[in-house]
């Protein structure tokens, strides 16, 4: 029997194309582990889940939504569970992400307190920062999807 979610995220996979290649933004956490991802974060109450991924992008990464196009015909899904020591249990936590390209490649990211480095990284550079490996295979999925959706 599957736990309830008892969290909920969602995000951004936010790219920029810079010549042939592809970088995404990854944001380095300020917590001790400090893993990286990209901006994402909790879904508020009577938020949608593509609400709270352009909220987070902005309140992360400085990034506007007037800045970015959303490719709204893909989405990936993660789940994964927590051990939370603080109520000495496990949680179920699923995280929405998006692609979004930035419309100018130049545009700057300005990071917030929970962050304290953000990199622009083309996709082998992206999967050995993130290492988590359900994240490494959203990269990699997503890549994928976007070299074909960018050749139609």
């Amino acid at each position: 029997m599957s736990a309830a979610i008892e969290i909920r995220a969602a995000g951004l996979i936010i790219f920029r194309r810079v010549s042939t290649d592809l970088e995404y933004l990854l944001l380095k956490a300020s917590k001790k582990e400090g893993h990286w991802t990209p901006p994402k974060g909790h879904v508020d109450p009577g938020e949608t889940d593509k609400e709270a991924a352009i909220r987070e992008t902005e309140e992360e990464a400085g990034l506007c939504s007037n800045g970015y196009t959303v490719i709204d015909s893909y989405q990936k899904v993660l789940k994964t569970h927590f051990y939370f020591q603080y109520t000495v249990k496990n949680k179920q936590k699923e995280v929405v992400y998006w692609p979004a390209e930035l419309k100018d490649p130049s545009s700057a990211v300005k990071i917030s307190d929970e962050h304290v480095e953000f990199r622009w990284a083309p996709l082998t550079e992206a999967c050995s920062l993130v290492g988590f490996t359900d994240l490494v295979a959203a990269l990699k999925e997503c890549e994928e999807f976007l070299r074909k959706y960018f050749k139609n």
